[in-house]
């Protein structure tokens, strides 16, 4: 190996573990309390379902898919040796804290290997950059779980397509939203049979396990939980409702029941009633345009790269909710353009980092002058919700002008 090779690996490498240092720290310093849901509420669930206490999405219905559970339970069984050898406070966040950077060093590993090619080291730097930029909300939530699982499954869709598919699943019975990159995997790959079959393997022998546990009606209870929430104050459909906040005519209320800060004024309900059938009704056409893509011949790279950051963008653009972890969701979707399809991620990276970015800025270094409804605040977050609408325009257009190469049946 040269020089300048090992310095390509390296050097990413000791950024890694930099930045991963600094934004778990930072979880600890910045305002807000980022870290807060970790000791708040993953760790008296993790520490009831230890105790015999109620399994949250076995005895009772939980908001989140049921496998969620599961690295909440490690990080728990990690914190018991630092609390018997040395008593240490906030031993659970530090066990949060290196069971997420363990996750993400796995993933690193697939995705730099040996020897990276030049695409793999730029994929690799970015995620360090979109890591530092988002800050601590990056790793204490659940969803920092689901974006190594994500990265790993996006590139073993080509060579390990089953593999992949089923981590993808397993992904999606912890936070839902890596089932759009398997939905964009089974438009655009040629093993799309393979991976449905593993996909419904894994959720059959989840729900098998589930109901063994003793769940019946709460197997699907995080769907049933989410009609009743109301427009949480992050969404791009709560904007103007924020503005009309400055201008004393809407309230910015705390919900008990689902621990979240929501929209109070009239039309509220109205919009966040209509926004889960529209997001319905756009992942259909977004998929059914990768459909039409994928049957006139067009390529695996190509094809979805836009077509996965386009649904996963969807998600969040479409959504009554908006919490900031959510953009951690748009990482995995655009290391793997940068993987596939370096020439035309440029744009999409850019506008990644930019969203990361603005996010921190509200949540949490202004996220207290947000909720008194404040200016700058509220013109931060309408900047990040305006781009997240131009992410989504973005990656349409994209997914609009992959080519298709149609087999010619009338040769000379």
């Amino acid at each position: 190996m040269s020089r300048r090779s090992a310095i390509g690996i390296v050097a990413p490498w000791c950024a890694f573990l930099l930045v991963h240092v600094i934004v778990a720290v930072s979880g600890w310093l910045l305002p807000s309390q980022p870290m807060g849901d970790v000791v708040l509420v993953y760790e008296p669930w993790s520490t009831a379902a230890l105790s015999g206490g109620p399994i949250v999405g076995v005895t009772e219905t939980w908001v989140y898919p049921q496998l969620a559970l599961v690295p909440m339970l490690v990080a728990k069984i990690l914190s018991l040796p630092l609390i018997a050898a040395m008593g240490v406070s906030g031993a659970y966040l530090i066990a949060w804290a290196v069971m997420v950077t363990v996750l993400d060093a796995i993933a690193f590993v697939v995705l730099l290997g040996r020897s990276p090619s030049r695409p793999r080291r730029l994929a690799a730097w970015f995620w360090i950059a979109a890591l530092l930029l988002l800050g601590p909300i990056a790793m204490y939530r659940i969803d920092a779980v689901t974006v190594p699982l994500a990265v790993i499954g996006g590139l073993w869709l080509t060579r390990r397509p089953a593999l992949a598919a089923a981590l993808l699943t397993v992904g999606a019975w912890i936070k839902i939203w890596p089932g759009a990159l398997l939905l964009a995997a089974l438009v655009a790959a040629r093993s799309r049979m393979r991976m449905l079959l593993t996909a419904a393997a894994v959720t059959a022998g989840v729900i098998v396990l589930l109901l063994a546990l003793g769940a019946d009606s709460e197997i699907l209870g995080f769907l049933t939980e989410q009609t009743g929430r109301g427009l949480q104050i992050e969404a791009v459909a709560a904007t103007p409702f924020l503005w009309l906040a400055v201008a004393g005519s809407a309230r910015i209320e705390y919900s008990y029941d689902i621990l979240t800060f929501q929209i109070g004024a009239p039309g509220a309900d109205a919009v966040s009633a209509v926004l889960t059938p529209v997001m319905v009704v756009l992942v259909v056409v977004i998929t059914i345009v990768g459909a039409v893509k994928a049957t006139r011949g067009a390529s695996f790279s190509r094809l979805f790269p836009p077509l996965a950051l386009s649904l996963v963008t969807a998600l969040i653009v479409v959504n009554k909710v908006g919490s900031p972890q959510f953009q951690t969701w748009l990482i995995a979707p655009a290391v793997l353009w940068l993987v596939l399809d370096r020439a035309r991620a440029g744009v999409p990276a850019v506008i990644v980092l930019a969203l990361c970015a603005l996010t921190c800025l509200v949540y949490p270094l202004n996220y207290d002058a947000l909720l008194r409804a404040e200016i700058l605040p509220v013109a931060m977050l309408t900047l990040r919700n305006v781009l997240l609408i131009v992410a989504l325009v973005v990656g349409i257009r994209a997914l609009t002008r992959v080519p298709a190469h149609r087999p010619s049946t009338n040769r000379e």
